[in-house]
C-alpha cells in the first residue's frame, strides 16, 4: 500500500505530464516559424494565381523565415491542393487557392480531400476583377446590345473558358441565366488558349481577368463590354460595370485565398492571417495589385471560413442548375 507522500508524488508527476502536454502546441506556435515555409500554388508559373502567390510569399517573409513558392498544377487545381491536405498540420505548408477550390466539390464526384473538413481558410487574399470581352467584329458596342444580339440568335455565339467547371465557365452559365440568353460554352485547357481564339475571331466572347486583356482592349483587338467589380476599373475607365449595364446582381468576380490543413494550431493560423492583412495593406503592394485590377482584401480566419462556405454554396447552385460534371 502506497503512503500518502507516494500518492501525492504520483499525482504531481501526472499533473506535470498533463501540463507539459497542454503547453506543447502553444510553445510550437510561439516559435513559429522556425524554418522555411512553403506556399503551394496549384497552377503553372506566370499566371495570376502564381503572381499573387509570390507577392504573398514575399510579404510573409516578414515573419522571419524564407517563404518559397512551389507550383503544382493539374486536375483543376486539385493536385496541388491535395498536396496541402497531405502535409503536416503545422503551418509550414500553405495553399494559395483560386475560386476553383470552391467550385470543385460540386463539379467532381470524387476529390482526394474534403474541401470543408480538410482545410482551414486563413484569409480571403484578393478579388480578381473580370471583364466580358468580345471580338471587335461582334455587332454590339455595349452589354445591352450584346444581350439583344444573343437573344435574337440563341445558340449562335460561342464563349470560351479555361475548362469545364472553371470559374469563368460558371460566370458564363450565370450570365446565361441572368441575362436570359444562350451562349454556347467552349472549354479549353487554360484561359490563354481560349483567349487566343477570341483574338482570332474563332470565339465570340470570354469572361477573363482584366490583367490578361487590358493591352488587347487598348489596342482595339478586343472590345470590353462590362467589368465585374462594384466600381469601374482605373485601367478601363470607359467600361461600365455589370450593375451599370442592367445586371445589378450578376457576380463574375473570382478570388484567391490562403488555406492550411485543418488541425493547424489556431495561433499559427491567426499569425498567418495577420501577415496577409499587413501585406495587403502595404501601400506599394496595394498599388501594384490595383494596377492589375486586383482588389486587395485580407480577412480574419473566421470571416474567411464563412466566405468560403458561402462561395461553395453559391457555385454549387450554379453547377446544379447548369448540370456541370467533370467525371
Amino acid at each position: 500500500m502506497k503512503t500518502l507522500s507516494q500518492v501525492l508524488q504520483t499525482r504531481r508527476v501526472a499533473l506535470s505530464l498533463i501540463a507539459a502536454t497542454c503547453v506543447l502546441p502553444a510553445a510550437h506556435a510561439t516559435g513559429y516559424p522556425g524554418k522555411p515555409v512553403t506556399v503551394v500554388v496549384a497552377s503553372t508559373p506566370g499566371g495570376i494565381l502564381d503572381t499573387i502567390g509570390r507577392i504573398v510569399a514575399k510579404g510573409l517573409e516578414k515573419m522571419g523565415q524564407p517563404v518559397v513558392v512551389q507550383n503544382i498544377p493539374g486536375g483543376g487545381s486539385s493536385i496541388g491542393t491535395a498536396a496541402v491536405a497531405r502535409a503536416p498540420a503545422d503551418g509550414y505548408t500553405l495553399g494559395m487557392v483560386a475560386s476553383s477550390h470552391a467550385v470543385n466539390p460540386s463539379v467532381y464526384k470524387k476529390l482526394p480531400y474534403d474541401t470543408l473538413k480538410d482545410f482551414t481558410t486563413v484569409s480571403h487574399v484578393v478579388n480578381l476583377t473580370n471583364v466580358l470581352v468580345v471580338h471587335p467584329d461582334t455587332p454590339a458596342n455595349n452589354l445591352q446590345e450584346f444581350i439583344a444580339l444573343a437573344k435574337r440568335s440563341p445558340g449562335q455565339y460561342n464563349c470560351g473558358s479555361a475548362g469545364n467547371g472553371q470559374s469563368n465557365h460558371l460566370s458564363l452559365e450565370s450570365f446565361n441565366t441572368e441575362a436570359g440568353v444562350k451562349l454556347n460554352h467552349i472549354p479549353y485547357k487554360g484561359s490563354a488558349l481560349a483567349l487566343t481564339d477570341v483574338l482570332g475571331g474563332t470565339l465570340t466572347c470570354m469572361f477573363v481577368d482584366v490583367l490578361s486583356v487590358k493591352q488587347h482592349v487598348a489596342a482595339g483587338k478586343l472590345r470590353a463590354l462590362a467589368v465585374s467589380d462594384k466600381s469601374r476599373v482605373p485601367d478601363m475607365p470607359g467600361v461600365p460595370t455589370f450593375a451599370e449595364s442592367g445586371l445589378p446582381t450578376f457576380n463574375a468576380n473570382s478570388w484567391l485565398a490562403l488555406v492550411v490543413r485543418t488541425g493547424t494550431p489556431k495561433d499559427i493560423v491567426d499569425k498567418l492571417a495577420q501577415g496577409i492583412t499587413e501585406t495587403m495593406k502595404d501601400p506599394e503592394i496595394a498599388k501594384r495589385l490595383q494596377s492589375m485590377a486586383v482588389v486587395p482584401m485580407g480577412s480574419s480566419p473566421a470571416e474567411s471560413q464563412k466566405f468560403m462556405e458561402n462561395e461553395i454554396r453559391r457555385y454549387g447552385a450554379v453547377v446544379e442548375k447548369a448540370g456541370i460534371k467533370n467525371d
